[in-house]
């Protein structure tokens, strides 16, 4: 590795080298040339010819240029792209130079939105794939940790203030419940993706209706058959030079989306971690701070956090080249597509590993929860309290004043003085309630207040999730290494 040059900290430190490769020059070209025998292939399927009445494309010529279709001449390319400053028809050139006899036939009648932004597509779908496969291996630990804990309470929080009790497993299905729905759209952009097919320089395939004689029928049906070669079911009808730059910006708005809910996510461990309930992984010897050695810092989540606000802000990228092309098309997408597209995923990829390793080992510090549990439920209780001592015969207006004014002595002495929640001590003393000390501890079990919370889990893990889990079985059972 050379250490006088920049090099992305995608690649470095975040990125896999499944989502890497995907990215590649190699991954780019080879598909370039995939591109190209496919179009030889349909102008040979469908009996293009000379001027002279003679096929145009033999089965030689074809076999040549699948024999050297991953043997890419690289410096050759480069070398040739210094003199004429085209990548395209730097690589055609390089092609010709391994394939001979059909070096004439390369590339015809395409532009180099052929090959681009074929391949952009292409790209992108297998890359969208392996974002949608980590996305269910997340999903799928998520939903054991939710199962595992869905019936051990915990305090809720409103606005960061204890609020009616719910449960971690239960906690959990709302992270879950965020990948469910960006599971929903990445599954419809895949099945949404569709080729720009071979459209010309305008989008008007006129160079191919000047090829095939004015055969409309035949220049119909090469992007048909170019999708298929594929693997595509179909191209755009309509296009300029370029398919709709909107797919870019669709296809960030889902990456986006997951890293809204990763970071989320993320904010919640930070939280919890800071209460001492629940802690991301932490390892033997890892460093929380180069000051202080006792800390252990939730890097980590940190980490999802500071990649999901990169993505969310890269999404941005995309809709502003959609929304500044002129007609049929410019050339100020090409370098930012370059970088927002690739960086977007390498990010997002990121992120999905760095969730996965942390819900994989997430340590739970149920006493410390049920300890905090139990210094707010004197408050949660109260409204059972309050009515029970209703039913007795009890007025519930003056009932409501007195627990509001005991609640607020009672947090008082918690806040001001450190003391232990005296509520319930303050209740019992007074006889308009009816409850002795002992009797008004028995209703302080924390399950009597969670509601629906572990049914609820349940329901939801096993009716909504567990059947998209199955369905996908064949790619589950990922791990996360994480480089840093």
């Amino acid at each position: 590795m050379s250490n006088d040059k920049y090099v992305s900290p995608f690649g470095e430190r975040y990125a896999s080298k499944e989502m890497q490769y995907i990215f590649s020059p190699d991954m780019k070209f080879k598909t370039w040339r995939k591109l190209w025998i496919a179009l030889a292939e349909t102008e040979k399927e469908l009996e293009l010819t000379d001027s002279d009445g003679n096929p145009r494309i033999t089965d030689e010529m074809i076999e040549e240029l699948k024999a050297n279709a991953d043997d890419i001449n690289y410096e050759v390319a480069k070398e040739r792209e210094k003199l004429v400053r085209h990548d395209v028809m730097s690589h055609v050139y390089a092609y010709g130079q391994q394939c001979p006899k059909a070096a004439g036939i390369i590339h015809l009648g395409a532009t180099s939105c052929y090959v681009g932004d074929n391949t952009d597509v292409i790209i992108m779908t297998e890359a969208l794939k392996l974002v949608r496969k980590k996305l269910l291996n997340v999903m799928n630990e998520l939903s054991k940790f939710a199962m595992e804990y869905k019936d051990l309470p915990t305090l809720a929080f409103t606005h960061f203030q204890p609020a009616q009790p719910t449960t971690v497993g239960k906690r959990a299905t709302l992270w879950l419940q965020d990948l469910y729905l960006d599971l929903q759209d990445i599954e419809y952009m895949i099945a949404q993706q569709k080729l720009l097919g071979s459209k010309g320089t305008t989008g008007t395939q006129a160079s191919f209706l000047e090829l095939f004689g004015g055969d409309h029928e035949k220049v119909k049906a090469i992007d048909k058959k170019i999708a298929e070669k594929m693997g595509f079911k179909d191209c755009y009808p309509v296009s300029g030079q370029t398919y709709s730059r909107k797919v870019d910006s669709r296809v960030l708005n889902v990456l986006a989306g997951i890293a809204e809910s990763a970071h989320k996510f993320s904010n919640d461990i930070r939280l919890l971690q800071h209460l001492k309930e629940i802690e991301e992984p932490f390892e033997k010897n890892q460093i929380g701070s180069s000051a202080m050695a006792y800390k252990r810092n939730p890097m980590r989540s940190e980490r999802i956090a500071s990649l999901a606000n990169y993505v969310i802000a890269d999404m941005i990228n995309p809709a502003i080249t959609a929304a500044t092309q002129w007609f049929e098309r410019t050339l100020d997408d090409s370098a930012n597509k370059r970088i927002s597209i690739p960086e977007g995923f390498l990010a997002i990829d990121g992120i999905l590993d760095l969730y996965l390793n942390v819900v994989d080992g997430l340590v739970v510090y149920d006493k410390v929860i049920t300890k905090r549990f139990m210094e707010e439920i004197p408050f949660m209780a109260t409204e059972n309290i309050m009515m029970d001592a209703v039913k007795s015969g009890g007025n519930r207006q003056e009932l409501h004043e007195k627990i509001r004014t005991y609640s607020m002595e009672a947090g008082a002495v918690v806040k001001k003085e450190g003391k232990p929640n005296d509520l319930l001590d303050r209740i019992a003393a007074d006889p308009a309630f009816g409850k002795t000390k002992e009797e008004l501890l028995q209703i302080m079990q924390p399950s009597l207040y969670v509601g629906r919370a572990p049914e609820q889990t349940e329901e939801f893990i096993n009716e909504v999730i567990k059947p998209v889990l199955e369905k996908n079985s064949d790619v589950l059972g990922l791990t996360a290494e994480i480089n840093v």
